[in-house]
């Protein structure tokens, strides 16, 4: 089975951000996805062009067009976010972004009346009908196909570094999880998620898919949902680990990081270098570490069982990928993962909140509502709770 690959202009980019839509009385998700996006709608087309449907009616995705730079990406989604806000507004309800929602039970909500979506729980049943989760993904052109498979697995390395850093579901149905990202083992539990499969090329990737659909598990390449994954159609390497970020300031730390790795990767097989591939236990003890433990995890840096806490090997791979980042005009939104560690990843934050209001998860909404509109917070002074 052949897979064109749509090849892109080398390190361009694209971003989806998951919403919710929240009553602003109850806090809880709530449908409103048809009538703000017919509202949005331009008259002359049949969709708005980077606001569109998603598994539940309570959510939104709204996408970035192709752009160049990071703050092109950010400026782009502010745009969009405007109007979404604006029509939600007219409705009482509020846009958020996290992982999960604090307490919304998964079965009140409302799946979007698309086929697609149909034929999904249809196929998947509850594990498709929980899928109460919000994530952003990143995409990254990619020039070649031969260089897509070796970029996705030197990425795969850097799981732990973006899982933790934008980790933002430490609740699920009202309770603690005791997770970090309680969003991605939701996730894992779809048949096609997770972690990549390491393949050796693109021809391999091409077989793969072809089994997969000739043996009914899926019905097109869209329905592998890798932690990262090659998008054909697009031209991308996609990277799909990170928890939803409640603000434009998280997504451009995690944009600058995206873009500037797989940039690194490609100018380093344009040099005949061949990429690392790590070891799948590595991988896998390392996801669970950050999706348990977050920015507290030390993670595993070799097959020796070396570790080293994450926090550090974050702030030095924004160190090494500083030049890269002056080079793509993404270096202050590089810098942005810094105030992130400064101010602690969201998980850290809707704790916080829960623990100063004596558990009352609706004060977790309000502050996840707040940061969306005036974004990041700043870091809380030195000693102070």
């Amino acid at each position: 089975m052949e897979i064109p690959f749509a090849s892109s202009e080398r390190a361009s980019l694209g971003v989806e951000w998951e919403l919710q839509l929240v009553d602003r009385q109850t806090r809880e998700l709530t449908s409103g996805a048809i009538e703000i996006l017919e509202e949005i709608r331009p008259a002359d087309a049949d969709e708005h062009p980077k606001a569109k449907h998603e598994l539940l009616q309570s959510t939104i995705e709204i996408i970035t067009g192709i752009c160049t730079t990071v703050g092109e990406a950010k400026a782009d989604l502010a745009g969009t976010l405007a109007e979404v806000v604006a029509a939600a507004d007219r409705r009482g309800l509020g846009l958020m972004c996290a992982g999960t929602h604090p307490f919304t039970d998964w079965q009140s909500q409302q799946i979007s009346p698309k086929e697609r979506y149909l034929e999904l729980v249809e196929r998947m049943q509850w594990l498709a009908r929980r899928l109460q989760i919000f994530g952003v993904h990143v995409h990254v052109g990619v020039r070649a196909p031969e260089k897509a498979i070796p970029i996705v697995n030197a990425l795969t390395q850097y799981v732990p570094h973006f899982l933790a850093l934008s980790a933002s579901s430490p609740f699920w149905k009202g309770a603690d999880t005791g997770l970090a990202s309680a969003r991605s083992k939701v996730f894992e539990s779809m048949p096609t998620a997770g972690l990549p499969y390491q393949l050796s090329g693109w021809h391999e990737f091409e077989d793969y898919m072809q089994t997969l659909i000739s043996t009914h598990a899926i019905e097109s390449v869209r329905e592998v949902w890798w932690d990262i994954r090659p998008h054909p159609n697009f031209g991308t390497v996609e990277l799909r680990i990170c928890d939803g970020l409640p603000t434009l300031d998280e997504i451009g730390a995690v944009a600058a990081l995206s873009q500037c790795l797989v940039e690194q990767f490609d100018r380093e097989l344009d040099r005949g270098y061949t990429l690392p591939v790590p070891a799948s236990w590595v991988l896998r003890e390392n996801k669970w570490r950050a999706a348990r433990y977050g920015l507290d995890a030390d993670i595993v840096v070799d097959e020796k069982g070396t570790v080293r806490p994450v926090r550090q090997a974050i702030l030095d791979l924004v160190e090494d990928l500083t030049p890269t980042a002056r080079r793509l005009g993404c270096a202050a939104e590089l810098a942005d993962v810094e105030r992130v560690l400064a101010v602690g990843a969201s998980y850290q934050r809707q704790r916080a909140v829960a623990a100063a209001h004596d558990g009352d998860l609706t004060a977790v909404v309000d502050s996840l509502l707040t940061e969306l509109r005036d974004g990041l917070p700043a870091p809380r002074p030195s000693g102070m709770a």
